[in-house]
């Protein structure tokens, strides 16, 4: 039964994200919540967690997530802010230095935060993170697909009535 509730929050919860047309970053603060109260659940649920155990892991993941994003904003920026005035074999060779620099912090950031999250769930939980985590992102990216091929659906339905309809208009004027 919990993990059924757990489930239709989840769908429920995706569906109101699959609804908006903007990214991530441009949606409504209230959907933001939604997706993070999802993700909390498909993730508490394939990691079992233990309310004692969730109320130590999500701090730190949390930070962890944060930190780990900030790290890949960082060479995205660093893509778009390129000085357009150096060489571009050189603006390269920069970019794929940051880029090295920044997968190493990262690596570093795993091996700090996965240290501590071993302090508060179990080696076999921490290895289950990242399929959890990929299963959460597969989801929510069949969701918004699944919305737009029912758009793409409604479209052509919409495009047919109106040929169905223009073609009587046209065979009753004959």
């Amino acid at each position: 039964m919990k993990k059924l509730l757990m489930g239709i929050l989840t769908l429920f919860c995706l569906g109101n994200l699959a609804a908006q047309e903007n990214p991530v970053e441009k949606q409504n603060p209230k959907n933001l919540e939604k997706i993070q109260a999802a993700r909390i659940a498909l993730i508490s649920e394939k990691l079992k967690l233990t309310p004692a155990q969730a109320e130590k892991f999500w701090p730190v993941y949390r930070e962890f997530t944060e930190n780990r994003m900030e790290l890949r904003k960082q060479f995205r920026d660093a893509e778009r802010n390129q000085d357009v005035t150096k060489p571009k074999a050189d603006r390269d060779q920069e970019l794929l230095r940051l880029g090295f620099q920044l997968k190493q912090q990262n690596v570093d950031l795993e091996k700090n935060y996965s240290e501590r999250l071993l302090k508060v769930i179990s080696a076999q939980q921490l290895l289950t993170l990242p399929k959890a985590e990929e299963e959460f992102r597969r989801m929510l990216l069949q969701r918004l697909q699944d919305r737009e091929d029912m758009r793409e659906m409604r479209k052509e339905s919409r495009e047919n009535i109106r040929n169905k309809l223009e073609q009587r208009a046209r065979e009753k004027n004959n």
